[in-house]
């Protein structure tokens, strides 16, 4: 034993590979320790965790180890320069993640004085002593060295054993990336998130990966010049659309918000699921008489999913054929966005979404693209149980934005984005309150009840937004980014839709995704030009009443009423009211029957091949104008181009920022106290915002009823479905089932809503007052309101039974010991007592309660 440990003390103090060893093994315990404290890469699991561990080995013995090409002193020296350049680089890296959550790029590093003046001017401020430590190591390293503990040795060590440790880190690598892509396919070529990266291969290759990225993109732009836009110019002069004049300018100085519903599909609206409506709100916004509702609107997204239908809806361009542009031109590219646009018409702008800022590259993208303010993860509360997914549940993230959205100076353009409808549809179960499909498939089944949290979550909005008056000078607009169910999925989408087959056909035409303008005064109608992301803008911008003659804009105003209606999909499919393309074979789009090539007429042939080519030409110029960056060769017209210099989305000076809106007169806010009115409360029945801290002392808790036999259960469910159905008004009154704790099928009776209801052996009274007693069969299911204590005989204890939502029935067992407010007068209402069901949408009435409590009803 202790002639292996002296061999192993040589090893490491007197041989050359020794040292490398010991410095691959320090660098990489090092870097461990920094992604698992300095930095946040979103690790979800076992396995996801080894591969951050282990990602660091294979740079380590790469880079040191072309230290040992060098002979003698100077292969110690070189080691040494190697590990404290990396070293740096990881240095830098927690620097610059603490203010930005993100990576240092090649962009960002030749840029390094902007860089230090977005750190906020001064590296003192973001800088902590423990971030020292990471060089730690390489002082170690030098100083047994320099007190020659560690001996150099001058003999050579020949090419093979360098090689040889190129070659292990290679396989090491080869390695590393084959479980990256076992736990994430397509990590490379659809680039979601910086973290993703670092995460799976390590800071050092990203590092390396963003730099050949760079390469490749500046080799392209360095090409291009200002005739390149000739084609593209002529191309769009030749395809504008004159406005609609009923249309132009209706929104003309109102505040926008831009509502953005993560993987929702068309197919949704007024879908019933087993007679159940999946999304009621989001069919009335639909169906409102001030909407102007699209149901041939389409996706047109590619691999860049989410950040494809932001390219499109905010400039006109299409992402591109593979991968993200937002990812990799986002924050190099000129572009003439939206946020951009309106700026320069005095809009204040802003995007809000709760899930990480460098998630498809934003954080980068959003300067490029002109938004005065970034709101992210960092903004709202950390609070692990508001999280599921992406990022910040759908209720609480719209909740938590309003105070955000009110400090805006007006008029303002503002984009929301929900995750919580994001794919595989999981979701907390205590936010559900629908249940699942049955198609067997895990993932399609639960799509209808994620897509309920989102509609209720937008349900809660609109009732903010009515009720604070925002409503009034704001146009919204909700449009679905994406498909949320893929092709894979075609067995269960069938017995979803109760089809008896879905095709290529079918599949295309499922690309349908929401686009609702709402906006009170609106002349509204369901539209049925066939249109799809690319054409948003130019639609928006006509309603604002903004000059859209000389934009570079792809997309057409669908309100034109001449618009060419050709949908172009990214992998070359097509629809038109008239034709679809679908995997290389043509259907007839109203009647999906297939046009065989030998049955073609030329009339259909050449219309066939004439839109074919129009949509190769569409997306082909799309991307030059991307690839090339050839908006910086355009001057717009009365339009000033972005400065990214000028924009910062860091919590430090997005507070400067809000102070400065704070003193704005024409923020909603200001408006409203200035007219002094008093702040609408945001309701909302995410359970995670009603706790036990929330709740008056008064609320408790009612447990499944577990001593009703089968035929006493029924029964209760009678009395309340009997009751509501006769009685119940709007769900404002409701009804309490009381019973002794023993129950015998006698001692069954009924307190109802303005009625006394009594018992001869336990005497109970509910008393007249109806702006207290609050039930609500699909809420708080039980509120012994106006109940007073000498109305009840308190000798032996009873049982209040209450039927939910989800068709349990529920129990409270009260007695005197646990019933301490009951109702003593209209002047000490906070004393009544409460039993909810534990139900998630129970809490919306929680809060209804406390604010009749609040004013005094």
């Amino acid at each position: 034993m202790n002639q292996i440990l002296s061999n192993i003390k040589t090893f490491f103090l007197n041989k050359r590979l020794g040292f490398y060893f010991l410095a691959v093994i320090l660098y990489v315990i090092k870097t461990d320790l920094t992604y698992l404290t300095k930095f946040s890469l979103g690790v979800q699991n076992s396995f996801q965790q080894i591969i951050m561990l282990i990602n660091p080995i294979a740079a380590a013995l790469f880079l040191l180890g072309i230290g040992l090409f060098f002979k003698g002193r100077k292969s110690y020296i070189v080691i040494l320069i190697i590990d404290f350049l990396l070293t740096t680089l990881l240095f830098a890296n927690i620097l610059y993640y603490r203010e930005f959550s993100d990576f240092l790029t090649i962009e960002i590093i030749s840029k390094s004085s902007q860089t230090a003046s977005g750190l906020g001017g001064s590296i003192s401020g973001i800088f902590k002593v423990s971030d020292l430590l990471v060089y730690t190591d390489f002082v170690v390293l030098l100083l047994l060295l320099l007190t020659k503990v560690i001996k150099m040795n001058p003999k050579s060590i020949g090419k093979r054993q360098p090689f040889t440790c190129l070659v292990v880190a290679t396989a090491f690598f080869c390695a590393n990336l084959s479980m990256a892509y076992t736990d994430r396919s397509g990590l490379l070529t659809r680039t979601f998130d910086n973290n993703y990266i670092v995460k799976y291969l390590g800071l050092n290759f990203f590092t390396g990966y963003n730099a050949f990225r760079a390469h490749e993109t500046n080799a392209v732009r360095s090409k291009a010049n200002v005739s390149d836009l000739t084609s593209v110019t002529q191309y769009l002069d030749q395809h504008r659309v004159p406005a609609n004049p009923e249309y132009f300018g209706k929104a003309k100085g109102k505040n926008v918000i831009i509502f953005h519903l993560e993987s929702f599909q068309q197919f949704l609206i007024d879908f019933k699921y087993k007679g159940k409506v999946v999304t009621p709100n989001l069919n009335a916004l639909y169906h409102n008489p001030n909407s102007i509702s699209f149901d041939n609107f389409f996706n047109q997204v590619g691999e860049g999913k989410t950040s494809d239908a932001e390219m499109m809806l905010e400039n006109s361009l299409f992402g591109l054929p593979s991968g993200s542009a937002m990812q990799l031109y986002g924050g190099e590219n000129t572009f003439n966005a939206a946020p951009a646009i309106l700026s320069q018409h005095n809009y204040t702008t802003a995007s809000l979404h709760g899930g990480n800022s460098s998630f498809w590259n934003r954080d980068s993208t959003y300067k490029s693209w002109g938004y005065d303010m970034f709101v992210s993860k960092s903004f709202y509360p950390q609070n692990k149980d508001y999280y599921h997914g992406y990022g910040l549940k759908d209720k609480i993230f719209l909740k938590d934005s309003i105070p955000y959205l009110e400090e805006l100076p007006q008029p303002f353009y503002a984009k929301l984005i929900t995750v919580s409808n994001h794919y595989a549809f999981d979701f907390d179960k205590k936010d559900l309150t629908i249940g699942r499909s049955d198609t067997g498939d895990p993932t399609v089944d639960g799509y209808i009840q994620t897509a309920r949290y989102l509609d209720e979550a937008v349900g809660e909005f609109m009732n903010w937004f009515h009720q604070s008056g925002m409503s009034k000078n704001t146009l919204i607009a909700f449009y679905g980014d994406h498909y949320g169910i893929s092709d894979n999925h075609k067995p269960a989408i069938r017995k979803l839709l109760g089809r008896k087959s879905f095709g290529e056909f079918d599949d295309v035409q499922f690309q349908r995704v929401p686009l609702i303008i709402y906006s009170e005064g609106l002349p509204g109608k369901i539209d049925h030009t066939y249109g799809g992301e690319i054409d948003f803008l130019p639609t928006l911008l006509g309603l604002m009443g903004i000059d859209n003659t000389k934009t570079l804009q792809f997309g057409q105003d669908l309100l034109s009423g001449k618009s060419n209606q050709i949908v172009a999909q990214r992998n070359g499919n097509f629809v038109t009211p008239k034709y679809t393309k679908a995997k290389g074979k043509y259907y007839l789009t109203k009647t999906g029957e297939h046009i065989g090539s030998d049955e073609e007429t030329d009339t259909e042939k050449e219309e066939l091949s004439n839109l074919t080519n129009a949509v190769t030409t569409q997306l082909s110029l799309s991307d030059r104008v991307i690839q090339r960056d050839l908006l910086r060769f355009y001057d717009l017209p009365n339009f000033k181009k972005v400065d990214r210099s000028k924009y910062s989305y860091t919590k430090k000076n997005a507070t400067k920022l809000l102070a400065k809106f704070a003193n704005s007169p024409t923020s909603f806010k200001n408006q409203r106290e200035n007219l002094g009115l008093t702040d609408i409360p945001y309701l909302t029945d995410a359970p995670e915002l009603i706790n036990k801290n929330d709740r008056p002392n008064n609320m408790l808790a009612a447990t499944p009823a577990t001593n009703l036999s089968p035929e006493n259960k029924t029964k209760v469910v009678e009395e309340f479905n009997n009751w509501f159905a006769t009685q119940a008004s709007d769900n404002k009154m409701g009804l309490m089932v009381f019973a002794p704790l023993n129950l015998t099928d006698e001692s069954f009776y009924q307190s109802s809503f303005g009625k006394i209801g009594s018992n001869p052996e336990y005497p109970i009274h509910l008393l007249e007052n109806p702006l207290i007693t609050y039930y609500s069969k699909s809420g708080i299911t039980g509120l012994a309101a106006d109940v007073n204590q000498d109305d009840i005989d308190f000798a032996k204890p009873f049982t209040a039974y209450l039927l939910a939502d989800d068709g349990n029935v529920y129990q409270a067992d009260i007695s005197k010991q646990n019933f301490p407010g009951v109702y003593n007068g209209i002047t000490n209402p906070e004393n009544q007592l409460v039993y909810y069901t534990p139900l998630p949408h129970t809490s919306k009435l929680f809060l209804k309660y406390q604010d009749l409590i609040k004013n005094g009803h």
